[in-house]
């Protein structure tokens, strides 16, 4: 805190006053003093708010002493902005009076900004003489005293009110000598763009910190004890330290001793922990309660040096409660901070810099319930902390814990910025047992934040990066619980769920109800030029999670194994984990031969697929439903075919009534030969045939992002390889199929023509049709919004599975099907699985990508017409 009253002198002219940058200045003096002036010539016109200026908007008079009232009202809420936004604001008003100061002390504490205080404390005779030279103001006789005895009593006490800086200028000439000196915040260290390691919470694991240290490329100075005094990046990286070094650990003056040297030498920087604080506290006398491991370094720090004990007590005073890095794109801090703090000076900041905010609850281990900040972090700049321990790091909403318990025998971690690599050390041992264990078996437990029935129940809003808030409805949230709970797989696994797909606009077409060239029109007109058909197989829909091996699958997913098969609703794919397994043998071989994994430089591969013949899943639902209609007409119309050509033969004129049951008798046998195309014996892998279509997801990248040549370019890759290995293997057949495409021109009719006369083609020979996609994802239209990630075109055969064997002579009204609410379904659904893929990439915790990956089944609940 600053403060200068003393009486000028000659030498004092052109005294400099700092000013920090984002501040809250409040000039104070009687009426005549030169506030005004003064602040024109300090400051930006669009900083200063002026009550005069205020008057006159409330009341178009400047001088209407009546409109104060509304005029303050108004300053107040134009400074609060301005804090708010965290720009620098100057109130040009009299303030004389501790009432008015106390209202704007309120406001910048609202904001966490400084407040500071510029007195201009001019003889009364100037002051009532500038007011006389002014026409347009005639004050009283009294007013200008009065000011004057309010500013004397307020001079002593405006530290008290909670000025942190005080500037008092007397006299005309150190007014106008006076210079203000902007002055950066301590946290601001924009300037400094990295690159940067930030280190996690070390609490006196002196010998880990060296060894992370090594790891990331520190050469690592001693002295001639040999105890480690600086260390030092032969790339110029700087280490950031996010507190809490000491405490609990074996060794905590070897840490302070070490990263005391770094910021030194201009190696690292360190922000305070709330260890480092209480600690802190200790040194300068106060009372605390020794807890918590402080009695260890207290212990420790015993056997040192008085020097020391005071280098470390110079040091900790020193620290700053959090920085500002790269540009603002980096925070560094302690326990967190939300974006409203970032920058910013209060003792609200500093306290949830180093203690966070806490729910007011205990958990059973009567540890206060942290209040999740980072759940609802939505903020620009990546913020890292420390802390709450946790088992690993990951990454959630723009934010990263590194505390991971090394002191509990978890782990000394680092990220390395900008790369956002994470780095991490084993603890030597347990050095101190935790209250609350760092892991349960629960999924999501080795993250620190297992699944959470409270997550998913109720209505629901998830975030997507593509296209917004996702309402769930509690009904179809409850709907999903019963799935998942009951019938799908481990959620460690269930990355993804895939989306519905909407079928192209309705054709009108004679005999048609879906044809592709409406799909080409349709993406036409929402500005999408290049397109690709894909062969649509005669399948199930189905996920592949293929491990490279068993610790590639346990290290992200925490599941040792193969992988897995899943359905659309999550269920295991298979009922026989033998072939489940053989079947991924086959896709890993595969991947292996064709060096995928290394080149994707991944440990796993999520593929989306389909898996063939549609009898290996849906043998039940074609015995009931499919067959059963088939033998059902098949018992049936050949007796009333028989009976109609009898009574035909007695002369009854039935030929109306003939006609039309031999067309049912048609409609049924092409029902029956429709349905049967999908189905065909198997016997383990042989018979087997899976197509994959699009590369998901592998470690670190979300691959549906890419085009969809590129997907296909990569899966014959996968094809050709197996077909290399069956061909290596006597009596093997190949597993893998390939997937059918076409590039299509929407703009060009020859293009257009080409595809129309393959899907005939595919079609007549019995296929289902295709599904027309962009070749480019996540397009948009010319207003901004996502078109459809796909458009299925279903051939006139295969329809009739779906609407029934006379579907055909019912077109009229099928054409009048609503497509809109299918279309919605699957945009929403695209955009939640785009949004888990990307949250599994990012190796954000469980909950949060199970979060999307549950809204997609809970919105599958939704009643729309399932034919579609």
């Amino acid at each position: 805190m600053t403060t200068d009253t003393t009486e000028p002198t000659p030498a004092r002219a052109g005294r400099r006053l700092p000013v920090t940058d984002v501040s809250l200045v409040v000039l104070i003096g009687s009426t005549g003093s030169g506030k005004s002036t003064f602040a024109r010539k300090h400051f930006k016109p669009t900083e200063v708010v002026s009550s005069d200026f205020c008057r006159g908007l409330v009341a178009d008079d400047e001088n209407d002493q009546s409109a104060s009232g509304d005029a303050f009202d108004l300053l107040h809420y134009i400074v609060g902005k301005r804090l708010a936004a965290g720009r620098r604001t100057v109130v040009d008003a009299t303030n004389v009076q501790d009432h008015a100061r106390r209202a704007l002390v309120a406001i910048a504490r609202e904001h966490h900004v400084l407040p500071i205080a510029i007195v201009l404390d001019v003889p009364a005779e100037v002051c009532a003489e500038r007011n006389r030279a002014r026409a347009d103001r005639q004050l009283p006789a009294h007013v200008i005293p009065r000011h004057q005895r309010d500013l004397r009593r307020s001079l002593r006490g405006l530290e008290r009110e909670g000025f942190r800086k005080v500037h008092v200028l007397r006299g005309v000439e150190e007014v106008e000598h006076a210079e203000i000196v902007p002055e950066k915040r301590y946290n601001d260290l924009r300037h400094l763009t990295g690159p940067f390691d930030v280190v996690g919470d070390v609490h006196g694991c002196r010998s880990e910190l060296e060894t992370l240290l090594g790891r990331l490329g520190y050469a690592i100075t001693r002295d001639e004890q040999g105890r480690a005094v600086d260390a030092a990046h032969p790339e110029g990286r700087t280490a950031v330290f996010v507190g809490d070094l000491v405490d609990r650990g074996p060794d905590s003056p070897g840490v302070l001793r070490l990263v005391m040297g770094m910021v030194e030498a201009g190696h690292a920087l360190c922000v305070p922990g709330n260890h480092e604080n209480k600690l802190g506290r200790w040194m300068d006398g106060r009372k605390v309660t020794v807890s918590h491991g402080l009695q260890e370094t207290i212990d420790q720090l015993s056997a040192e040096s008085e020097e020391f004990r005071a280098r470390v007590r110079e040091f900790i005073r020193g620290l700053v409660s959090h920085y500002l890095l790269d540009g603002g794109a980096l925070v560094v801090c302690h326990a967190g901070l939300p974006e409203k703090f970032h920058g910013r000076a209060s003792g609200r900041v500093r306290s949830h810099a180093l203690y966070g905010d806490t729910t007011g609850e205990t958990d059973e281990y009567g540890l206060p319930v942290r209040y999740p900040w980072a759940e609802e972090y939505r903020g620009r700049a990546l913020v890292v902390y420390g802390h709450t321990p946790v088992p690993v790091a990951s990454f959630l909403n723009n934010t990263i814990c590194l505390d991971t318990g090394v002191v509990f025998g978890g782990s000394l971690t680092a990220l390395r910025y900008p790369e956002r690599e994470v780095v991490a050390v084993p603890a030597e041992q347990e050095w101190y047992a935790p209250i609350r264990p760092m892991r349960t078996d629960a999924p999501g437990g080795r993250e620190g934040r297992p699944l959470d029935l409270a997550d998913v129940v109720g209505r629901r809003v998830v975030e997507t990066a593509h296209l917004g808030n996702v309402a769930v409805r509690e009904e179809n949230a409850a709907a999903a619980l019963e799935v998942m709970s009951r019938f799908a797989l481990d959620p460690r696994l269930l990355g993804y769920l895939p989306p519905t797909m909407a079928p192209s606009p309705t054709s009108r077409r004679e005999g048609l109800l879906e044809h592709p060239e409406e799909a080409f029109l349709a993406y036409r007109q929402d500005g999408v030029r290049q397109v690709v058909c894909e062969e649509k197989h005669m399948g199930s829909r189905a996920v592949v999670l293929v491990a490279r091996d068993a610790a590639a699958l346990e290290k992200r997913f925490g599941l040792p194994g193969p992988g897995a098969i899943w359905t659309r609703t999550g269920r295991a794919f298979l009922s026989d984990q033998g072939l489940t397994e053989a079947l991924l043998d086959r896709l890993r071989a595969a991947a292996e031969r064709t060096g995928l994994f290394d080149e994707l430089g991944t440990g796993w591969l999520l593929l989306d697929a389909e898996l063939m013949p549609w009898s290996l899943k849906a043998v039940e639902l074609l015995r009931r439903q499919y067959a059963a209609v088939g033998a059902a007409a098949g018992a049936a119309l050949p007796t009333a075919l028989d009976a109609l050509a009898r009574a035909a033969g007695r002369g009854l004129d039935v030929a109306e009534l003939t006609d039309r049951q031999q067309g049912h008798a048609a409609d049924a046998r092409a029902f029956t030969e429709a349905y049967r195309r999908y189905c065909w014996p198997t016997e383990g892998l042989d018979g087997v045939r899976l197509a994959p279509f699009q590369l998901l997801a592998a470690e670190g990248a979300n691959l549906a992002l890419r085009p969809h040549t590129k997907h296909l370019a990569l899966i014959d890759r996968l094809v050709d390889a197996d077909g290399q290995l069956a061909a290596e293997t006597d009596g093997t057949a190949p597993v893998l199929h390939r997937t059918g495409r076409l590039l299509v021109d929407t703009a060009d009719d020859s293009s257009i023509a080409a595809a129309v006369a393959w899907w005939e083609e595919l079609t007549a020979a019995g296929g289902e049709g295709v599904v027309v996609k962009p070749v480019e994802p996540l397009h948009r239209d010319g207003s901004g919004r996502l078109v459809q990630p796909g458009m299925k075109v279903r051939g006139r055969e295969y329809l009739r599975i779906i609407y029934g064997p006379d579907y055909t002579r019912r077109l009229d009204r099928l054409r009048q099907r609503s497509l809109g609410h299918k279309r919605s379904l699957a945009l929403r659904e695209y955009a939640l699985g785009l949004e888990a893929l990307d949250r599994l990439a990012a190796g954000e915790p469980l909950w949060r990508v199970h979060e999307a990956v549950f809204a997609v089944l809970a919105l599958e609940s939704e009643p729309v017409d399932p034919r579609l």
